[in-house]
């Protein structure tokens, strides 16, 4: 619904005026501390409250059906937009569906306006860079501290309750210009990252605590053993009732990873995809999405699969409710279902776009070719009204858990929420924690880095977005709360330093302001340089045709360099993978640091990790040398074909050279891994099943069970936690990534497994030459078995291992 703003826009500015020159120096420019909150058009408002859809006893699905019940066809198909105009009989307001989260409320959809009391929210970090902390309990924490700025912005009339986040695709390949939206290329970890986001997204959110993990009692931001569900964890997403403080969308359904690639656009790209790429790739972040995280609303794609658009899918959506247990609204990408005649031409005409989406299970359409071309689909008999009753069966669920229909919002278990929990400490330092514990130490000869503060005398940063706040945040981005500058974060530490650009922007096509760099880099103490991408290179709609630095970066890095006193530290923005080969290999160039788009702590957090106050973080994708831009973008396949010199894609089973491996990081100190409790053999024989189904390969004959068929009478009696201690052995305190992989037998490597995936994850605090304890769930149904080329699930007999770094522990399945 909209909310109505003062009437009188005068009054509204003296009151603002007012509040500005009667507040003291020390209150927080982000917002308006008001105490009565605009005035809401909300359903069910006496004396229009005695309609059975406002009657809070009855059951949901009934409150829904006797809105559907009152509405004429023409009201039932203006529901179908996501600008939704009211019905003014029922006293029902307008709503606009469309609103934007993915790493703080966005300015991105038409739902969110900063132009009343608040005029910020607290931006997190880019998704890609919070993923890099593997971190499941701050990932829950963001997601709450979000949810409630969502709910506050709500209660002043700046925002909906429905927000599309989060994007859940898999980074596939390098150069699109979305990965830095989502958490990476494991299908594990972006699993993880959705069920963590949406359970923490959508219930309340308000202080929930993560449980306590490691040795010493010291309580930190802590994984709760990632993988699948460790001990603890950060709450278990369901209010027993169904409610929802807000809805989270789960995006972008399904194999959507391009956004412009020679002749190809996400408009009219066909996703050609394997079914066991399919199974093992592309669809377990959604999935996983819905079953665990019980996310309330799924977004089908532009793109076509396999020949068919995503949105007119109807095997595939259907199979989110059937399969999967997904309860709640499908909504399309923007536009998505026009595009399915206008550019796919796969329906004949716009009504049957229209019928087809409808049909195939699409509720509500982003755009308005719904509204525009519904009334002659019905017509002309290509759907019937039942079908959008059930399509509007779906929205009114969603909206009815929401409360958005229980009566005066104010009252509610959330009215309370407002301005002053907008921007607030607690959020600030979640949002620096985020930064702190994402950026990542790509390289540090002879540990440069941290620096001393007390030794450093004057430092010289230079980039053309060192010292600008704008490009923090990358894409989807809000108004930041309190933003810092890297110019700002360092000279937290050194007051000396002196700025220079270098180049003109980040496409930097002019060396006309080198000279200035080269001359405060000659004087300083110490250099760091800021380089690499910002949303003139990637973002929605354009992909990079290249992963080198753009235009003369790489010059003004290689000439700085040349003259500093000491090597420089090289800091890189953006989301992208950079093939930064020259800096890795040039003595130089001491330290790089991978910063991402940091969010509106970026620039502290940069302080911070430079002069050693925190650890950093590991990679979340595979970094990839130039030469992959060889490899075409619209090619799906993730396994690697010898035979067509395809080389594969993603850690999992890309058979080239990296620049820098998924889950490369170093640490300021050193840590020793033990296996502390781990099976050695897992006996099936003891286990009610059918037995094992058995192949020849090269000539001999391997085992397996199709995982599917057991999942319940078997692979649940099968987990097992493996118990991991962790010594720093080191000098410096602080937390640190703990990745745990598992890999097979080559020669079942060679029927299509993986060379190596994630199994489980988390992260650890520990002070010099401390032990600490944690432990990872294991389901080996899931985690130790791959898809064969059917799409089915297969966990091979025989030898497995367990990794850690290079700690190796053998695992032997049998019956």
């Amino acid at each position: 619904m909209t909310i109505v703003p003062l009437k009188d826009p005068f009054l509204f500015q003296f009151l603002l005026l007012l509040f500005t020159l009667t507040s003291s120096s020390s209150s927080p420019p982000f917002t308006v501390p008001i105490t009565n909150q605009y005035n809401h058009q909300f359903p069910c408002k006496p004396p229009h409250n005695s309609y059975p859809f406002c009657n809070t006893s009855l059951p949901i699905s009934t409150r829904s059906q006797s809105i559907i019940s009152l509405l004429t066809l023409s009201e039932k198909i203006r529901c179908l937009c996501n600008n939704f105009t009211g019905i003014s009989k029922l006293h029902i307001p307008p709503y606009e569906w469309w609103s934007e989260s993915l790493h703080g409320i966005a300015t991105n959809g038409p739902g969110v306006t900063f132009s009343g009391p608040i005029r910020s929210a607290t931006m997190f970090p880019q998704v890609l860079l919070t993923a890099a902390s593997f971190n499941r309990s701050l990932w829950y924490k963001m997601a709450s501290a979000i949810a409630v700025e969502g709910r506050a912005m709500y209660n002043h009339g700046q925002a909906g309750l429905t927000f599309w986040a989060p994007n859940i695709n898999i980074f596939r390949d390098p150069r699109w210009g979305r990965g830095q939206e989502t958490p990476g290329e494991d299908p594990l970890l972006v699993s993880q990252f959705a069920v963590d986001f949406v359970k923490g997204f959508q219930v309340e959110g308000l202080g929930v605590e993560s449980g306590v993990r490691g040795g010493g009692g010291r309580r930190v931001l802590l994984d709760d053993g990632g993988g699948g569900g460790g001990r603890g964890g950060g709450g278990d997403g369901d209010s027993g009732d169904g409610r929802l403080m807000l809805s989270a969308c789960c995006k972008h359904f399904i194999a959507y990873d391009l956004e412009k690639w020679q002749s190809f656009s996400r408009y009219n790209f066909n996703a050609v995809v394997t079914e066991y790429d399919m199974e093992d790739t592309y669809q377990p972040p959604f999935k996983s999405c819905i079953r665990e995280g019980k996310a309330s609303c799924l977004m089908c794609s532009y793109n076509r699969v396999n020949g068919i658009p995503a949105c007119a899918a109807g095997d595939l959506l259907q199979r989110a409710r059937t399969e999967w247990g997904f309860q709640g609204y499908i909504a399309s990408d923007c536009d998505a279902v026009a595009t399915i005649f206008e550019y796919q031409h796969y329906a004949k005409s716009k009504q049957d776009a229209v019928a087809d989406a409808l049909k195939a299970g699409v509720d509500i359409n982003c755009g308005t070719y719904m509204l525009h071309n519904t009334k002659r689909a019905v017509k002309h008999g290509k759907i019937k009204e039942q079908d959008i009753d059930r399509a509007l069966q779906n929205l009114f669920n969603v909206q009815l858990r929401l409360g958005i229909f229980d009566g005066d919002p104010s009252t509610g278990k959330f009215g309370t929420l407002g301005a002053l929990d907008v921007c607030s400490k607690e959020h600030r330092k979640l949002a620096l924690e985020a930064a702190r514990q994402g950026v990542v130490l790509l390289k540090n000869d002879k540990k440069l880095l941290p620096l001393n503060k007390d030794s450093v005398s004057s430092v010289a940063i230079i980039g053309p977005t060192a010292n600008d706040t704008s490009q923090l945040g990358g894409a989807y981005s809000g108004i930041p709360c309190e933003p810092k500058s890297y110019v700002e974060g360092i000279q937290m530490y050194i007051k000396n330093t002196r700025y220079a650009a270098g180049c003109p922007d980040i496409p930097c096509g002019s060396s006309s302001q080198l000279d200035e760099a080269i001359l405060i880099a000659k004087e300083a103490d110490h250099v760091i340089v800021v380089a690499g991408l910002d949303l003139t290179q990637e973002t929605e709609d354009k992909d990079r045709v290249s992963l080198l630095l753009p235009g003369k970066q790489m010059e003004l890095v290689s000439s700085v360099a040349a003259v500093s006193k000491r090597p420089l530290v090289l800091v890189l923005t953006g989301g992208g993978p950079l093939d930064v080969s020259f800096a890795k290999q040039d003595p130089k160039i001491a330290s790089i640091l991978w910063v991402g788009y940091p969010g509106e702590a970026g620039g502290e957090a940069l302080g911070e990790i430079v002069f050693g106050d925190y650890n950093p973080g590991r990679l979340p994708v595979t970094w990839y040398p130039e030469s992959f831009t060889k490899v075409p973008m619209n090619d799906m396949n993730m396994r690697a074909d010898p035979s067509r010199g395809y080389p594969g894609r993603t850690y999992r089973f890309y058979t080239g050279e990296s620049v820098y491996e998924f889950g490369h990081g170093l640490s300021y100190s050193s840590y020793r891994y033990k296996f502390l409790s781990a099976p050695t053999e897992l006996d099936l024989s003891r286990l009610n099943h059918s037995g094992p189904t058995f192949y020849t390969r090269d000539g001999m004959m391997i085992g397996y069970i199709l995982t599917d068929e057991h999942e319940h009478s078997i692979c649940d009696s099968l987990r097992f936690y493996v118990e991991v201690s962790v010594k720093n052995v080191g000098t410096a305190d602080g937390s640190h990534v703990v990745l745990l992989f598992h890999k097979t037998r080559s020669l079942i490597r060679a029927k299509g497994a993986p060379q190596k995936q994630l199994v489980g994850f988390g992260r650890v605090q520990t002070a010099p030459h401390e032990t600490v304890e944690t432990s990872i769930l294991v389901d080996p149904c899931k985690h130790l078995s791959f898809a064969n080329e059917r799409g089915q699930r297969l966990l091979p007999l025989g030898n497995h291992i367990l990794m850690l770094e290079d700690l190796e522990h053998p695992l032997l399945i049998g019956t």
